[in-house]
């Protein structure tokens, strides 16, 4: 794959359909081998081919940093939690995922809630991954419950007076995520599971033909 070629566009959109459980890079190799881009456009490929193989990498370490600056402030750490599922939800088969596991949980206490809470009926694909329209979580349209995780997390934070913080650390990890992917060189593990998505999108498509 040329990552030259792809487009943000693109990018953000094979990041929303990956599968969301794909573990973590060992430590060992996310530490390793830095240089500097030649010029800027080996900068943007390796910035998009970095972001999308170590990606599991740059979530965790942006909720890493953002939890330990408000490892004293509970209200914080929860609004911190709540955005992090909001960014996670933006992924496909994450938010089917916490939608089914919520509704099994309210399933348990209340049936009649959780029927309500189903979403509509669409055509699926490969893993349950809806063909076309929007993604469910609890019988919501994505965008809602994004909306409401975000706009709490957000409450939450001017309530605990953390939100010049959270701003700083959410901007700090962000920033060592792009310090990384410019100066982490992709290796050819990188390349080869480059080319191993792309197969998988390519077969997918296939399978979800109808």
């Amino acid at each position: 794959m040329d990552w030259g070629n792809v487009t943000g566009e693109e990018l953000v959109d094979a990041l929303r359909e990956v599968e969301w459980s794909t573990p973590p890079r060992p430590l060992a190799e996310f530490v390793q081998r830095f240089s500097t881009p030649k010029n800027a456009s080996k900068w943007r490929s390796r910035l998009k081919c970095n972001a999308y193989y170590y990606r599991t990498n740059y979530y965790i370490l942006v909720c890493f940093v953002n939890a330990c600056c408000f490892a004293r402030n509970p209200l914080a750490l929860l609004a911190v939690l709540l955005a992090s599922i909001a960014l996670a939800s933006l992924n496909d088969s994450f938010a089917l995922s916490l939608s089914e596991r919520l509704t099994r949980a309210i399933r348990k206490l209340s049936p009649p809630l959780a029927a309500k809470l189903r979403p509509p009926q669409q055509r699926t694909g490969v893993r349950g991954r809806p063909l076309r329209g929007a993604v469910y979580i609890c019988g919501q349209d994505r965008r809602v419950a994004l909306f409401l995780l975000l706009f709490l997390s957000a409450w939450l934070n001017y309530v605990s007076r953390a939100y010049v913080t959270f701003a700083i650390a959410f901007t700090s990890s962000v920033l060592l995520v792009v310090v990384h992917a410019t100066f982490r060189s992709p290796n050819l593990k990188a390349r080869l599971n480059s080319y191993r998505e792309e197969f998988r999108a390519v077969w997918r498509g296939y399978s979800d033909a109808p």
